[in-house]
């Protein structure tokens, strides 16, 4: 081989050798663009589910009042607070602990 010869496919390998290594950082470039992009979406829906979970949590906690369990008894199933005689005791009255501690006590 002459020495032409040599320094041709020597430069031909070098092009090819940085040609490929162009062509790679595209596609790597391109791929880690695509991943951003997909990390902003999924960011964006983490936070729209995060406020919706925010919103059920109030609206849960609104469920559960007493208000709003007397209206749903009243309205949907046509409840209504039991007369006095319809009352049957199950034991003793129970004793606040307050005011038994202060009836315990001297002046």
């Amino acid at each position: 081989m002459t020495r032409t010869g040599i320094f041709l496919t020597l430069w031909t390998l070098a092009v090819l050798g940085a040609v490929s290594s162009f062509i790679l950082y595209l596609a790597l470039r391109v791929s880690s663009i695509e991943i951003g992009y997909e990390l902003g979406r999924v960011h964006a829906k983490v936070a729209r589910l995060r406020e919706v979970k925010r919103v059920l949590e109030l609206e849960l906690a609104s469920q559960k009042t007493p208000e709003r369990v007397e209206f749903v008894a009243r309205a949907l199933f046509d409840m209504s607070a039991p007369d006095a005689a319809r009352l049957i005791a199950a034991g003793p009255e129970p004793v606040d602990e307050n005011e038994a501690a202060g009836e315990n006590q001297e002046p």
